[in-house]
């Protein structure tokens, strides 16, 4: 793999040396520029007008040389502007234009226009009341954004709480999470997390909802992308803040489940920005019943007890991002993440009529830290862009747990284990954008990612050692087919070698190459109102350490569990047709698709004597192919100005063709549902209602129940709207979630009855300061490989005692 990543290093340098900024031509130097910077605000509401076009053009001749359109937070800058006087022109629907004079010089090249603000029309102001909310769900052509800092009803929960209310994602209760029946890979800011490379159920854990500004769902990820996730890619963007002088945020939550505390801090001068935040969270150790009925060929076990688990957890990061010109940008972020999750628990067994007792001890901690580092260069020329990017991912997994095993008239037998699963990734990428034309743009990039996943036993006889090394190049081209419809295409290669040992005896050798195509067409019809859109693309879901680790979790000594170093990864072919439309407000969003997944990867169970005693085992393996067809629905009605209803429905089929047991399963349809009710008050009081109906969930050997969540809260605006606080509620008139999981085979059959505690009440508090504005920067994305469902076996890793 070295050498994989000296040819990619040598690559960057080479297409470096090509692209000479700007012109790709000779290197010939550009003059000093700068850049003009506004956000532009709604007179009345105070609010950021978004979308918002605005042109610049010399006030000598009126020519034209630079615009663009607002963003969220209205919010625009305008790049390589050249010394001169200028009228910023600005227009948008419904507002009065408006036009600013503007002068850079060489001496001073940036102006900062700070506030600009636009009037309402008077035929505008007599027919609506303008509230100026940032809508919950945007709808763009390749994803789906749900802006999670909008809806009240997250504050007090976690970002397993907040994905359990994006559309097209279905949340099982132990937190793993499958967009429209398929895996998929969690990014955090458009890059992966070594939190993540272990198990999404359990990072999902450590993010406080209060820290998450919105979550991308991807469904048509394009060639640029790495090639992970069979369902599509979901990006979770935390809040943060880029501005001048000082700003940042608090938010904090104290509850009967959860308590979670955040602090975000931005300072800024000229063109250095440094950003930090701090963040923790603690649930509460509450009583978890657990009931285990395994029957094998001669043996009954029945197992009640409980389970009393605590999860604390914290956070923190820093960033640098500095302006070298107006040409040239360098950042660098480092992250650290902590959480543990475990406790006590007793559980009384019956064997074929014989009595015990165990009383388990169980502690399972994650250490992760990501460091980025990014370069970034642009030029004359809008839009075009090369960067260079790094990434130095570590984690750290502990599991520890010990049981104490009590018959009558024998000595207690006592059993403990220990493992420490480490997971080391190297990157380093390239990414050059190259508009062709006003109407074409070429996108290309080199990749390189060395893996080292190890596993360290109590004894070394049976360590395990891993190595996952990727190569991989792409090329995306995009281009507009007429005025109304747009093509964006391209294929990416990835190469993959993977050696390793088992046991000091059992070698570990394979590498595959695969080509990943991407397309889709998007069409818009004559209202520009309404879009169509048609897509392919290939995926792949590498196994992580969760799926790898051979490690035997004994913490229930008659259903352990282990993972499969010899998995092979899946590959899957999705296609998809999109339809969105405006109606009067009103947003409809619906489309269809067709996947199918070779080699799956599920759990599966099967009957094992160890030591004279019947026990079932729980692994992973390839399935075999899948075959899903689906249908996803969104839509959102305002029936009063202030009132706002929203929906989403998604339906999917289940079928494998098994190649396990050589036998196909019945086709079964799943499906989940989100209702939400939001309305606004006079004087900043908001109330909200949700509610999430998930399906019984099918795998190749059995059947969990289904799954109902809702909630409620009530937020009021306080110190000029600077603040808020609120009320929130989880499921109000259940203590507990019961949910039924049975597993059957030729030999074994298993049920599982777990009741998690979710019932929850909170209090929260947020409060601004400073002027807050967005920027996106540019990272080290490794979207490759799929991740665990849920730490420790399918015991409480999921929403555990504290949940």
């Amino acid at each position: 793999m070295k050498k994989i990543l000296l040819l990619c290093l040598g690559l960057i340098f080479a297409i470096g040396a090509q692209a000479q900024f700007p012109g790709m031509g000779g290197g010939q130097k550009a003059s000093v520029t700068g850049r003009i910077t506004a956000t532009i605000i709604d007179s009345l509401t105070k609010q950021p007008v978004d979308y918002a076009t605005v042109s610049l053009a010399k006030v000598k001749d009126g020519k034209a040389v630079n615009g663009g359109v607002t963003d969220e937070k209205g919010k625009i800058v305008l790049q390589n502007v050249a010394a001169d006087e200028y009228k910023l022109s600005i227009g948008f629907i419904g507002y009065k234009s408006k036009t600013v004079i503007v002068k850079t010089t060489l001496a001073k090249p940036d102006n900062n226009l700070g506030t600009v603000i636009l009037s309402p029309t008077s035929n505008v102001l007599n027919e609506v009341t303008v509230e100026g909310k940032k809508a919950i769900i945007e709808n763009k052509i390749d994803r789906m954004v749900y802006n999670a800092e909008a809806d009240a009803t997250n504050a007090g929960g976690d970002a397993t709480d907040v994905m359990r209310k994006v559309p097209m994602l279905s949340v099982d209760v132990n937190g793993n999470v499958q967009l429209r029946g398929g895996a998929v890979r969690v990014l955090i800011n458009g890059k992966p997390s070594g939190t993540m490379a272990n198990s999404v159920a359990d990072a999902l854990k450590m993010l406080p909802a209060e820290q998450i500004k919105s979550v991308e769902v991807i469904t048509s990820p394009s060639a640029k992308y790495d090639a992970e996730g069979s369902g599509g890619i979901i990006n979770i963007i935390t809040k943060k803040s880029n501005a001048q002088g000082v700003s940042g945020s608090v938010n904090t939550s104290v509850g009967t489940r959860q308590n979670n505390g955040s602090f975000n801090l931005t300072a800024k001068t000229n063109r250095l920005s440094v950003n930090a935040a701090l963040g923790g969270s603690y649930a509460y150790p509450q009583n978890s019943r657990v009931s285990f009925l395994n029957e094998t060929a001669g043996t009954t076990t029945f197992q009640d007890g409980f389970s009393k688990w605590a999860r604390p957890g914290y956070n923190g990061s820093f960033g640098v991002d500095y302006d070298i010109n107006a040409y040239n940008n360098i950042s660098s972020t480092i992250k650290y993440n902590h959480f543990s999750n475990g406790g006590p628990g007793e559980a009384n067994i019956n064997i074929n009529g014989l009595a015990l007792q165990n009383i388990s001890d169980m502690d399972m901690g994650f250490n992760n830290m990501d460091w980025n580092v990014d370069y970034k260069r642009t030029s004359k020329k809008v839009g075009e862009e090369f960067s260079v990017s790094g990434q130095l991912s570590q984690g750290r997994n502990t599991t520890d747990f010990s049981n104490i095993l009590r018959t009558a008239g024998v000595p207690d037998i006592i059993t403990a284990n220990d493992n420490v699963g480490k997971n080391n990734e190297y990157t380093l990428q390239t990414d050059y954008i190259l508009p062709i034309n006003k109407k074409t743009t070429l996108e290309t990039g080199l990749k390189g990612i060395a893996r080292n996943i190890a596993s360290d036993y109590t004894q070394a006889a049976q360590d395990f050692d891993y190595n996952q090394n990727v190569a991989s190049a792409y090329g995306v081209i995009g281009f507009d087919l007429t005025k109304k419809i747009k093509f964006k295409g391209g294929l990416r290669a990835e190469y993959t070698d993977i050696s390793g040992v088992f046991a000091n005896s059992l070698p570990i050798k394979n590498d595959y190459f695969n080509l990943f195509p991407s397309a889709i067409v998007s069409q818009t019809l004559k209202d520009n109102k309404t879009t169509l859109k048609l897509s392919y693309n290939r995926r792949v879901q590498r196994p992580s350490l969760f799926y790898l680790n051979p490690f035997r979790n004994e913490s229930n000594q008659f259903s352990v569990s282990e993972g499969n170093p010899n998995l092979d990864p899946e590959i899957s072919d999705n296609y998809e047709f999109g339809y969105s439309t405006f109606i009067k407000g009103s947003i409809i969003n619906a489309s269809v698709f067709y996947r199918r997944t070779g080699d799956v990867i599920e759990s599966a169970i099967q009957p094992i004597t160890e030591n004279g005693v019947d026990k079932v085992l729980t692994t992973f393996i390839n399935v075999g192919t899948a075959e899903t067809f689906g249908l996803n629905v969104f839509g959102s009605y305002n029936p009063m100005p202030k009132w706002t209803l929203m929906t989403n429905i998604g339906l999917n089929t289940y079928q494998v063709s098994n190649e396990f047991t050589g036998v196909n399963t019945p086709t079964f349809l799943n499906y989940n549902w989100f209702l939400r009710s939001a309305t606004t008050f006079n004087k900043g009081l908001s109330l909200e209602f949700f509610g999430v109906l998930n399906s019984p969930r099918r795998t190749f050997q059995g059947k969990t129940d289904a799954m109902v969540f809702y909630g409620a809260a009530i937020k009021k605006e306080i110190m000029k709207k600077k603040g808020s606080i609120g009320l929130n509620t989880l499921n109000p008139f259940n203590r507990d979630l019961h949910i039924k999981t049975v597993n059957t085979t030729a030999n074994t059959f298993q049920s599982t009855n777990i009741y998690y505690p979710l019932r929850s009440f909170g209090v929260n508090f947020s409060y601004s300061f400073g002027k807050l504005k967005f920027t996106e920067k540019k990272k080290v994305k490794n979207d490759d490989i799929k991740q665990g469902e849920q730490q420790g076996g399918g015991q409480m890793g999921g929403m555990g005692s504290g949940k």
